[in-house]
């Protein structure tokens, strides 16, 4: 048996709730698939009547496939970059980075990228304007909304669900989550405050705690450890 989080929106905020599933190893994408149903199944005999859906490329619905960090795409100087690489490239390290020739690089290359692990301590984010490191998931849950606002016809599909999971999301090794950042962008969509985040991002840090609720994984988790499976 496996533990993995499920992100459920509730009318007060996004809350994180583990589930113990049938783990099935190995690499395949028929595997992580299997993991998949089982997570969910488990989920659904206590909330018979919620909708759920797996966000990765390793997804059964191609729609949480789409919403995969490495395949969501936010419009940047005239191209259409996907946000796993705009949240690598916009890492400012003690010596070196942003590394920006990483906004056209392979997702999975950049997120391998091994400046990434070798310019010291992560200080800051630099997209558009600096971003602190805490809230710990607040650049990366930005990032997600405005790909998602951009993606009109996603979003409106996402509104759909209220509850979300990513296979590959281990709490241990890190802390930012597609599927968390999805889940906040129905909560807020629910409360019509998403013009008013997207528009200024001291509003996301100062509500973010509360709508998600404490979470002691987060806050004892280490600062460098700001990497997503998508």
């Amino acid at each position: 048996m496996a533990s993995r989080p499920i992100f459920v929106v509730y009318t007060d905020g996004v809350r994180e709730e583990g589930v113990e599933f049938n783990w099935f190893p190995g690499f395949s994408i028929s595997q992580k698939q299997k993991s998949i149903e089982s997570l969910h199944q488990n989920y659904l005999v206590e909330n018979p009547d919620s909708k759920i859906l797996e966000i990765s490329s390793k997804s059964i619905d191609p729609l949480g496939m789409q919403l995969s960090a490495f395949n969501l795409k936010i419009q940047h100087n005239q191209q259409k970059i996907p946000v796993e690489n705009i949240f690598q490239s916009s890492k400012v390290f003690e010596k070196g980075g942003p590394y920006m020739d990483l906004l056209l690089a392979p997702p999975r290359e950049a997120k391998t990228d091994a400046r990434l692990k070798g310019s010291g301590e992560l200080i800051k984010f630099d997209f558009l304007e600096e971003w602190p490191l805490k809230p710990k998931t607040l650049f990366y849950d930005w990032i997600y909304l405005k790909a998602l606002s951009e993606n009109h016809h996603l979003s409106m599909e996402l509104i759909k669900y209220d509850a979300f999971t990513d296979i590959e999301y281990n709490p241990s090794k890190s802390f930012n989550c597609q599927a968390r950042s999805a889940a906040l962008f129905v909560y807020l969509h629910n409360h019509n405050l998403l013009h008013k985040v997207l528009e200024d991002s001291n509003y996301l840090k100062i509500r973010l705690d509360g709508i998600y609720g404490k979470n002691e994984m987060i806050e004892t988790q280490q600062q460098n450890l700001f990497e997503e499976e998508s």
